[in-house]
């Protein structure tokens, strides 16, 4: 299969109903909160966020007054948590929307939606991922891509199809890039490369489509980063049944971004530097059971990040209009969907 094109544009979705402007009385505090609570950084001892400093001596355009702006926006949104919602979060979110305050909102009200009603984000115990992350590295990579780009590299490291948790993997993915995210804030674009290296069929049929089209939508319309590309590396010859399985799923503009690469293939080369990778997959990085090792540590050293973040949830009930639920964002198609037969 030949590879497309990166598209160089960050997508947003743009079919979600209007966020509505009605201005209403600020967000009461939630229980337990403080005025004010963890707007500039979640306070915990483990958790050490990018300071808002270095961030705004990035790049990126992006002011203090401009968050300042959303800030007063949010208080004007009770259904939004926004006495947890940090500066941090805003410029991430305002950074992936190529400052655009309209579809900024929109996000965040996406994002925060979806944190809300998707499984993936629910009982975000590190505890309870540390045997996903023996199974699966996902690990942004210290080295970045061209255009400054980071790279999340994902390898199984149990081949046994019988360890495979699709949807464990798919939590076990976000919280590590929360994790990391926190700690370096924006990136310049993200690139998914996902090593097939070890898969077989038996891994696809452990893959439940409910979990794959909440990842795919995720990614698309809700992710605080520009999704710059995915590239499959090493894909085997049922890599069509996998396409088959996402295609439902995705809008042309992340099937433009999507790159498939055999076995052998050196295109790879013309978006990463390979030495950024784990010496198993050729590069010059650390192993793939040493980066695994640091990604355990750094999830245990943050275990305590999550227990915060779970206060980063919509309460419907205060949503003006109506609550919005899974129905409303996949028109009532959700919970019918069947495990594909794998020939």
């Amino acid at each position: 299969m030949n590879s497309t094109s990166i598209q160089q544009s960050t997508y947003r979705v743009t079919s979600m109903a209007d966020l509505k402007r009605t201005a209403v009385k600020k967000l009461p505090k939630q229980p337990g909160s403080t005025p004010g609570f963890a707007r500039t950084q979640m306070t915990s001892q483990d958790v050490q966020p990018i300071s808002l400093e270095e961030e705004y001596r990035k790049k990126t355009g992006i002011s203090p007054e401009d968050i300042q702006k959303l800030r007063s926006w949010m208080q004007t949104q009770p259904h939004l948590p926004e006495n947890y919602i940090t500066d941090l979060d805003l410029i991430l979110a305002f950074h992936s929307c190529d400052c655009s305050s309209g579809l900024t909102k929109q996000v965040l009200d996406t994002h925060y939606t979806l944190r809300t009603l998707f499984p993936c984000f629910k009982d975000r115990r590190v505890d309870q991922v540390i045997e996903t992350a023996e199974t699966v590295l996902l690990i942004p990579l210290p080295t970045p891509a061209k255009h400054g780009y980071k790279i999340n590299y994902s390898h199984v490291l149990k081949t046994d199809p019988k360890s495979f948790n699709f949807s464990e993997t798919v939590k076990a993915l976000f919280m590590i890039i929360d994790v990391y995210q926190y700690e370096e804030g924006t990136w310049p674009g993200f690139l998914f490369v996902v090593d097939f290296e070890g898969i077989s069929l038996g891994h696809l049929g452990k893959i439940d489509l409910q979990s794959l089209q909440h990842v795919l939508y995720f990614l698309q319309e809700a992710m605080l980063v520009k999704l710059k590309g995915m590239h499959f590396i090493n894909a085997p010859s049922f890599i069509d049944k996998l396409l088959l399985m996402m295609r439902p799923f995705l809008k042309k503009e992340l099937m433009d971004m999507l790159h498939i690469h055999t076995t052998g293939s050196n295109k790879l080369q013309n978006f990463i530097d390979i030495e950024a990778l784990p010496k198993e997959a050729g590069g010059s990085y650390k192993s793939i059971h040493g980066c695994k090792d640091d990604v355990i540590a750094k999830l245990k050293k943050h275990a305590d990040f999550f227990e915060k973040e779970k206060y980063k949830r919509v309460t419907e009930s205060l949503r003006p209009g109506r609550p919005k639920t899974i129905t409303d964002i996949f028109g009532g198609i959700e919970g019918s969907f069947k495990k594909l037969e794998i020939d």
